[in-house]
């Protein structure tokens, strides 16, 4: 008579079904207090924001809170100002992520060469992340103040400007204030994360390529861009949507204006349910976003796995 191993290996454990249950359970019960904190501290709220954007919240409104639907969805479809946010969404997160990346990249290229003194630099350059973004919206906002601040008066003697005037009271070039605001701010983040991809390189691959031939150009072609591809895909992502969320520079240095010149979607968002105290509608506005923002993830991921099937 043959006896089977789950058979044999039934009598074996003849430990009480409570000690049993406490043993399996072990590693849910490791693991339950930070879900716990996760459903508490991001579930709940995300849960409550989007059921928001589907009732009537106005906090100056003690009858309102009711369902109604989909209502706020149709009166976004008609909003002219959110559509002017949106394509100032597009021209703030755009600009910032590209002169971001493009003087990160610099920086971490010549930060992987060997010098003198290049650990203090890393530190100098890690230093405007450290600064809150409301302290670095300040600073800059009077750095472009024309009675106190030198960059007016800087482009008025480069030319480029024909008198020292406020720029960021100029609708036609208000965005670029607080967008030279989040480059500087920015920078460190593309700058040490690349730094730390490019430190990962094998040297000898340098090496073989120059015995080859090979010139600056064509080894940064060949050999740098592709390992720095998968880590450009995600930074790229990342900041992507924290510069579409971030709205602290805007509403420090221009308060969205002149004339919802540099009105953006997040900072709409702070305007709406802040200062109109329309939570439902604000909620409605956020959820919008959302999804867009999960649709580029989506696109970004598939891109970066994409990148790292054909390496």
């Amino acid at each position: 008579m043959t006896i089977s191993a789950d058979t044999l290996d039934m009598r074996r454990d003849r430990r009480p079904w409570l000690r049993r249950l406490a043993d399996a359970s072990e590693p849910y019960l490791y693991s339950a207090p930070s879900l716990i904190l996760i459903i508490a501290v991001m579930l709940v709220p995300l849960t409550l924001g989007l059921s928001y954007a589907f009732r009537d919240i106005q906090l100056l409104n003690p009858f309102s809170g009711g369902f109604i639907g989909l209502d706020h969805f149709r009166e976004l479809a008609g909003d002219a100002a959110f559509y002017g946010a949106l394509r100032n969404t597009l021209w703030w997160t755009g600009a910032s992520v590209v002169l971001q990346f493009a003087f990160g990249l610099i920086l971490a290229l010549l930060l992987d060469k060997p010098f003198p003194g290049r650990a203090i630099a890393q530190a100098l350059v890690f230093l405007p992340w450290a600064v809150p973004s409301f302290l670095a919206g300040l600073n800059w906002a009077w750095l472009f103040n024309p009675v106190i601040g030198p960059i007016p008066h800087w482009l008025f003697g480069l030319g480029l400007m024909h008198e020292p005037g406020n720029i960021l009271s100029d609708p036609n070039y208000a965005m670029w204030g607080p967008i030279a605001a989040n480059v500087w701010w920015g920078i460190p983040f593309f700058a040490i994360t690349l730094l730390a991809a490019l430190q990962a390189i094998p040297r000898d691959l340098y090496e073989a390529a120059s015995i080859d031939g090979a010139g600056w150009f064509q080894r940064f072609r060949s050999i740098t861009l592709p390992f720095l591809a998968p880590t450009i895909a995600i930074t790229v992502l990342l900041r992507t949507v924290w510069i579409s969320n971030f709205a602290d520079l805007i509403v420090v240095m221009t308060n969205g204006g002149p004339a919802d010149r540099t009105q953006i979607v997040a900072s709409y968002i702070f305007t709406t349910a802040f200062k109109r105290l329309d939570f439902g509608y604000a909620s409605a506005i956020a959820l919008v976003l959302l999804v867009l923002l999960l649709a580029y993830s989506m696109l970004i991921i598939l891109l970066r796995q994409t990148l790292l099937n054909k390496d």
